[in-house]
């Protein structure tokens, strides 16, 4: 007969303690754990766990670890930095570690370290959504449940007698979202949100205007595992039974699967996803980064996000993938290229959550484009204008061909060379009517007088007949003098730079009148500031470098 996991851990426990192994204490909801007790918890916090309810009247219990600094006399009050999501989990964050004994996560270690946090006077806390580390319920990404958790964790967080009221959520992808997830709540507790790399429409994320992604399996299966990692079985024992509670609700884990897979963008279920949409009028202070070479949150929905909230908004937006603003290489250099993360972040927080004049004038807006070099702008995107390019006519057989372009798997359409250096920004728009079914995938091509060419943007539909329009993803690129742009139309082609799970339909789409809208910019009037060249900018140079015939120019550039 098998034993549930919390009889097992309670066993091994038992056993631990007898041999003298559990030399470290874990927090349970008493008396504070320091460092010294525990060398899990960061020097300077006093670590604490805690249980309260979420806010949709259910029955789902969540659980925060809670790190006061350890100074903190009776009765102080300090402003609260919030993260919430599924990566907290004692025994580890995407697996089980390499962990002797329980302990508060060391997800954002980097962040409390290089911040002095606690000795500036701010308490970090970090909440299990549903169905993670020591919450129960059915794990719920972005969903309706999730989202009665952040609301829970925010109000919770502001409650306590050791917080001033003042709020703010911190987070990287999953708890990046989670923090737009705040933003779009409008708690008046929530003060700032900083997102880093946060997927801004989980549809178009999952799903590329009806064409699945191969997160519709592999993304439910990484939360499925995460749900159900095995903890620590010197931890506090109601942790341990609510950790238990995706293995003995299977239902969960189906219908968190079965989610991911739904086709319809217009259902309920992709509706209450749409980030974007819901920031309509919310106005919380946010601090983002995106990268534009993004391969796992890409730049999909970030204008719109951007143009819905009308708060104050900072950001970092550059040439880089799946990067933190702190992160480096294995050489040092820093993996955005620009310096200073930690310092813009705490002084947007101390603005914000506690009232002080920044020291520092940081620019709204800190953005790399293609060139490697960073400029500083009010708003973004700003453009000198924008045009509406006629692509034309043309024809593809949607084979879904490995062999690259080919003159019956997509056509092209191509610029004159430009007099001078342009800059492409914002979200690119593509609309066409088309004869058929199948797919169309459409790129982007920086291209030199030689014929060197540089993908730069992509992005794929169903076709079903008829007129059909979608946006490309967002992009900051600027074409030199002397290059030309190349639009290519044609099938999804089969390689393994591309995610996407398309079914070719083997047969001919005629394409008629395709347009393409852009915003165009003078690089010529950039305000500079300071940063280096992304290092991944070169990666991606490399990858998505190829030849190219050069074809006759048909339309200009503005």
């Amino acid at each position: 007969m098998k034993r549930s996991r919390a009889a097992a851990c309670a066993a091994s426990a038992m056993v631990l303690a007898l041999t003298g192994v559990l030399a470290t204490p874990a927090a349970a909801t008493g008396g504070p754990v320091t460092h010294e007790e525990n060398d899990r918890v960061p020097e300077g916090a006093a670590w604490t766990q805690h249980y309260f309810p979420s806010s949709d009247g259910s029955d789902v219990e969540l659980h925060a670890d809670v790190l006061l600094p350890e100074d903190l006399p009776e009765g102080g009050k300090v402003p609260v930095i919030l993260s919430a999501g599924s990566y907290f989990g004692h025994s580890g964050q995407l697996d089980v570690e390499d962990w002797q004994h329980a302990g508060p996560s060391a997800r954002f270690n980097d962040f409390i370290e290089g911040t002095d946090l606690f000795d500036r006077g701010y308490a970090f806390v970090m909440v299990d959504v549903r169905g993670f580390g020591g919450s129960t319920g059915c794990l719920d990404f972005a969903g309706p449940g999730e989202q009665a958790d952040v609301k829970a964790a925010i109000d919770w967080a502001a409650s306590q007698p050791w917080s001033t009221g003042a709020v703010g959520m911190y987070g990287k992808s999953y708890d990046a979202i989670t923090g737009l997830v705040g933003n779009n709540l409008n708690q008046d507790a929530l003060k700032a949100v900083v997102a880093q790399e946060p997927i801004w429409d989980l549809y178009r994320n999952i799903r590329s205007n009806g064409v699945p992604r191969s997160t519709i399996v592999n993304v439910s299966n990484t939360y499925n595992k995460i749900a159900t990692l095995p903890q620590l079985p010197d931890d506090d024992p109601r942790y341990l039974a609510n950790a238990e509670y995706e293995e003995a609700h299977p239902e969960c884990l189906l219908a968190n699967t079965a989610g991911y897979q739904t086709a319809d963008p217009a259902s309920e279920y992709w509706r209450v996803r749409d980030l974007a949409a819901g920031a309509q009028g919310s106005d919380t202070p946010l601090f983002v980064t995106q990268g534009f070479l993004e391969w796992n949150t890409e730049p999909e929905a970030i204008q719109e996000y951007l143009e819905n909230h009308q708060g104050p908004q900072r950001g970092w937006l550059g040439q880089w993938d799946h990067k933190r603003g702190n992160d480096r290489t294995p050489d040092g250099r820093l993996e955005m290229g620009r310096e200073g993360w930690f310092a813009e972040t705490m002084s947007f927080y101390d603005q914000y959550l506690k009232g002080i004049e920044p020291p520092v004038r940081y620019p709204d807006y800190a953005i790399q484009d293609s060139t490697g070099t960073w400029r500083a702008q009010d708003s973004w995107p700003v453009a000198d204008g924008t045009t509406t390019i006629s692509l034309g006519d043309g024809s593809y057989v949607d084979n879904g061909a490995e062999a690259g372009p080919a003159p019956e798997n997509s056509f092209f359409t191509w610029s004159e060379p430009l007099a001078k250096p342009t800059r492409l920004t914002g979200t690119p728009r593509l609309s066409l009517t088309a004869e058929g079914h199948g797919n169309v995938m459409v790129k982007l091509y920086d291209v030199a007088p030689d014929g060197t060419a540089v993908m730069f943007d992509e992005q794929v539909s169903t076709v079903d007949g008829g007129e059909l329009a979608f946006d490309l993803k967002s992009t900051d690129w600027t074409l030199p003098a002397g290059h030309a742009l190349a639009v290519e139309i044609g099938t999804i082609q089969a390689n393994a730079l591309n995610d996407w799970i398309d079914t070719p339909s083997r047969k001919r789409i005629e394409v008629t009148g395709a347009r393409l809208a852009l915003a165009t910019d003078d690089p010529a009037d950039d305000v500079a500031t300071e940063g280096a060249r992304a290092p991944y900018l070169d990666t991606y140079l490399g990858i998505y470098t190829s030849k190219l015939p050069i074809g006759e120019p048909e339309f200009t550039l503005p």
